[in-house]
């Protein structure tokens, strides 16, 4: 993780106490230190949720005002601390954890200014990342990477599906402006577009609909249209990661059958068995 790579200022005294405390997860007081940070983010995000409901907070409000700015204070110390122990506060500060730290405890003073911004302070879920640490699923970082290899691989195939997706939508937006009409809710081109993209994706909230029988014979078709093309993104995806998960393969053509293609560890052809030539 990045906060590994910050190493604490002093060797010895409280400031290396706590950053092992903080920022490392082996022994039993640093894993204890990762799980009750992760209940106090759970139990600050679960005040700022219950605030918004109107009923609770009519009944609950000061009770959950104070709770929200106990947490916020615990946060910021914690925060504090955090920039006390490493070496380097302001490499900290710029790093992911650093920044979501520090989001995480801006809202409420804002809020003094700002009382819209208090609901922003849900942002301090994203904290809970460090979940990743606490169960050592770190590991599993070399896994992702295969994920994000294989989308990034099929952009440019999506991207083409995006754009004639898109080109699609302005078609029958177009088409049903036309056809239908302000007199039936289409009251624009866009207005018409989001009703394509609504139905292109088969979600259909119903709040604009074909009044005519060729705008319905239209959006049938784009009905049928969305259907047919829906999973091609997952698809291109699928096929990528598929592609990824593959043994790796080499170019050394046997001498004897010529087949070109081997796995990176062969010593022999894998179609008629002969010993494979080597690089040197």
């Amino acid at each position: 993780m990045f906060e590994r790579e910050h190493f604490p200022a002093a060797t010895s005294g409280w400031r290396h106490r706590w950053y092992r405390r903080i920022f490392h997860h082996d022994a039993a007081d640093e894993r204890n230190f990762d799980l009750w940070l992760i209940v106090a983010i759970l139990a600050s995000v679960a005040v700022v949720v219950l605030d918004s409901v109107p009923a609770i907070k009519a009944r609950w409000h000061g009770q959950l005002y104070l709770a929200e700015w106990f947490f916020t204070l615990l946060f910021t110390a914690e925060y504090v601390l955090r920039l006390l122990v490493v070496r380097k506060p302001l490499r900290y500060a710029r790093s992911f954890f650093g920044v979501i730290d520090l989001l995480a405890i801006l809202p409420t003073f804002l809020s003094l200014l700002f009382p819209a911004s208090t609901s922003l302070t849900v942002i301090r879920a994203l904290r809970l990342l460090r979940i990743f640490r606490v169960l050592k699923l770190v590991e599993y970082s070399s896994e992702a990477g295969v994920l994000v290899q294989a989308l990034l691989r099929s952009r440019r195939k999506i991207f083409v599906f995006i754009t004639t997706l898109l080109t699609i939508v302005v078609i029958f937006g177009a088409l049903m402006y036309v056809v239908e009409g302000p007199e039936h809710g289409f009251t624009s081109i866009p207005t018409a577009m989001y009703w394509a993209i609504v139905t292109v994706t088969t979600v259909g909230f119903g709040d604009i609909a074909p009044a005519t029988p060729f705008g319905r014979f239209v959006t049938s078709v784009l009905i049928m249209i969305g259907y047919s093309i829906i999973a091609v993104p997952t698809g291109i995806y699928t096929a990528e990661l598929a592609r990824s998960m593959q043994p790796k393969r080499r170019v050394v053509r046997c001498v004897e059958c010529g087949l070109p293609e081997h796995e990176s560890d062969a010593w022999h052809c894998r179609k008629c068995g002969r010993p494979l030539p080597t690089d040197d």
